[in-house]
């Protein structure tokens, strides 16, 4: 069977990593802590796929990664170096592969300020990764931020929403109803 785009392996520079069933890849700036976030998510008990690089096919219309041979189960962390994931955190701690289900792009915070829907929706799009589209959160780091517990509810909130379930599409379903139940007691208190 002849080879085409689409299942010619692709290489993405990030973290791939297993975040409560959900396969995630931290992107972001060269600096801006995906390997150290990758540390405190292996201290919370989720699983390394690859970090720095992580190569992509589509299998069946879905992505997977897996790392580079040589890179199994090793992490770079500015300061410590090269450390070997499985010795540290155990075998159960590296997986070979893993789906990719979600896209977490770490940002600077360039952006002066969030607009309503951002707060409502997030900072949410989609990228094209051999012809498959995967969704996107974008998280500014900001100093305070706990980015792993951000990492955890986005891969939370992503389950959700694979099952069918939006947050900001049922608290703006609510808000809708209460604004309906105030406009009609509202109308029936006026005198006619």
């Amino acid at each position: 069977m002849p080879r085409t785009a689409a299942n010619t392996p692709t290489t993405l520079h990030g973290v791939l990593m297993r975040v409560h069933g959900i396969g995630v890849l931290l992107v972001g700036a060269s600096g801006v802590g995906k390997s150290e976030l990758a540390l405190e998510l292996l201290s919370r008990g989720h699983r390394l796929v690859a970090d720095d690089a992580a190569e992509f096919t589509v299998e069946r219309g879905v992505l997977r990664g897996r790392c580079p041979r040589l890179l199994q189960g090793f992490i770079e962390a500015r300061s410590l170096g090269i450390l070997n994931v499985r010795r540290l955190y155990g075998a159960r701690s590296v997986l070979g592969a893993s789906r990719l289900d979600l896209i977490i792009a770490l940002d600077t915070p360039a952006s002066p300020s969030e607009t309503g829907l951002e707060r409502l929706s997030g900072r949410r799009s989609m990228r094209s990764v051999l012809g498959v589209e995967v969704p996107t959160v974008s998280i500014p780091v900001r100093l305070g931020h706990n980015l792993a517990v951000l990492v955890e509810a986005a891969c939370r909130d992503e389950r959700l929403r694979r099952k069918g379930y939006r947050a900001d599409v049922d608290l703006t379903r609510r808000q809708m109803l209460e604004i309906s139940k105030q406009d009609r007691h509202q109308s029936s208190d006026k005198p006619t």
